[in-house]
């Protein structure tokens, strides 16, 4: 494949840096001029119908709180981890493992006593959701990430304490919901993840270098320096279609780079290199502008 090169280590700067590097800088400074005209487009996005799992009770100020776990094959999973590389993570970077779920709007439901209550819709993806039936660890991290998601999202202040439903894997009804088009690249590690505890910044988020060149012309790709890590625990990545942003672990660094290309996300890929300290995407075009 054309990405294939992005992890060869022996690379030289004379190969990565060659005659297309001004020529993309002339269309990355046109794109600049077109950035602070144009308005902030959200995200594209698709419309699922999640499949019920399990519902818990909650409750809070207001009153009882229902929240559905539910799945859909159109979630992106997390990274694949065993449990104990999971608790291992959570040690060293409670920020540093996501469970990519879609949080729905509350709905007004009658419990089963008739009262009135409130219930969310929360997914997960399902190949992930079959796994967490067998791990009750899983359930209770998806629960806890989900209230406080939910929290986060509706300003709620929830009881941590709650109760799984028998026999019953809903409450109410589950209403269709928007996800994003686009996802997010898995970031690949070359070598062991580990990223120190104590590297936090003092002043916000530092907005690491990055390389862009053209390797092809169906085919660009970048470099993001970042010395200030070991791995690639925490990183966090998204791709549109003219549109990278990364995120680092502890607020590390931030990058929000607008690309005058048009770019297949779903392609893309992303590896860091240890040695290198550097963030390598590779980032398929589906045309080149002109």
């Amino acid at each position: 494949m054309a990405d294939s090169k992005l992890l060869v280590p022996e690379l030289t700067k004379e190969e990565k840096m060659g005659a297309e590097t001004a020529r993309f800088e002339e269309l990355l400074l046109q794109a600049s001029k077109e950035l602070q005209q144009a308005q902030t487009n959200r995200p594209e996005s698709t419309q699922i119908q999640p499949q019920p799992g399990f519902c818990i009770k909650t409750n809070s100020s207001k009153g009882k709180v229902f929240i559905n776990i539910c799945h859909s094959p159109s979630i992106p999973p997390p990274a694949d981890m065993t449990e104990d590389e999971l608790l291992q993570m959570l040690e060293e970077d409670q920020a540093g493992f996501r469970i990519p779920m879609s949080l729905g709007e509350p709905h007004a439901e009658l419990d089963a006593k008739g009262q009135g209550c409130t219930a969310y819709d929360v997914a997960v993806n399902s190949d992930f959701y079959r796994r967490m039936q067998n791990s009750d660890f899983l359930r209770e991290l998806v629960v806890t990430i989900a209230r406080e998601g939910l929290e986060d999202k509706y300003g709620l202040q929830l009881n941590p304490e709650w109760r799984m439903l028998k026999n019953r894997p809903f409450l109410g009804s589950i209403s269709q919901q928007n996800i994003r088009s686009q996802q997010r690249p898995r970031i690949q590690e070359l070598g062991n993840l580990y990223t120190p505890d104590s590297l936090r910044p003092e002043e916000g988020p530092e907005k690491p270098h990055l390389n862009l060149w053209l390797e092809a012309p169906d085919l660009l790709l970048a470099e993001i320096d970042l010395p200030r890590l070991d791995g690639a625990l925490g990183l966090s990545l998204e791709i549109g279609e003219n549109r990278l942003v990364m995120g680092g672990p502890q607020q590390l660094y931030h990058l929000d780079a607008y690309i005058p290309l048009q770019i297949n996300s779903e392609e893309s890929k992303a590896a860091f290199h240890r040695k290198r300290k550097q963030l390598m995407v590779a980032m398929p075009l589906l045309s080149v502008a002109s």
